[in-house]
């Protein structure tokens, strides 16, 4: 099996892991894990918005008044259990309108390029978003929110609590967002440049910037 140093880029679509090598040190296998070469992830409902299209949407949760709707499928109904107990849910889902993934783009509040991984950006190799929403009410198999930033129709694909004491981080930095977020002018809202047109091609509009 051939082995790269642990800081080196491994080849794309790998489940990496680690692995001692005969000096002690860790590095990186380049080779799948039995059963880790593919993921099966299964939407466990969907969310429903009165948002189409990207362009005008709310860039963050947090910037969002939006309200919105999850419906989660009958079978993971009994999953709700005790969700209206916590007053914020983190949602995970699928950008199923986002375009190609690319690791380099031009994120919606800079003018400069960056890694994918450094920001938020929907066109990424696995297109998982995340937002932390207000819960108005539960029930059975309904979650009403608001915060939504998410596309009418987005696929579900998981359901956390909100935990303030788990999840806030008060020696957190923003990386570049930091000079960003200071500006006088801070863009809220999205426009197109990731985006998958419901025919199947990509937006070529002016916010089209990823590169």
């Amino acid at each position: 099996m051939r082995q790269t140093p642990r800081y080196q880029q491994i080849s794309e679509g790998c489940a990496c892991i680690r692995a001692a090598d005969d000096g002690g040190g860790d590095t990186v296998t380049d080779e799948p894990a039995a059963g880790q070469d593919r993921i099966v992830v299964r939407p466990i409902g969907v969310i429903r918005t009165s948002l189409i299209t990207g362009r005008g949407a709310p860039l963050q949760s947090s910037m969002s008044t939006e309200r919105g709707t999850v419906v989660v499928y009958e079978e993971y109904a009994e999953g709700l259990l005790s969700l209206d107990e916590f007053s914020h849910i983190i949602l995970l889902y699928w950008f199923h309108r986002a375009r190609e993934p690319e690791l380099t783009v031009v994120p919606y509040m800079d003018q400069r390029a960056h890694g994918v991984f450094a920001t938020r950006a929907p066109a990424r190799p696995n297109p998982i978003g995340i937002s932390v929403v207000r819960v108005l009410r539960v029930h059975h198999n309904v979650i009403e929110f608001e915060g939504a930033d998410m596309l009418d129709g987005t696929p579900l694909i998981d359901i956390k609590p909100f935990v303030p004491e788990f999840d806030n981080r008060t020696d957190a930095s923003s990386g570049w967002l930091a000079r960003r977020l200071s500006a006088a002018e801070v863009p809220i809202t999205a426009d197109d440049r990731f985006e998958r047109r419901r025919d199947g091609s990509e937006s070529q509009g002016e916010g089209d910037r990823s590169h």
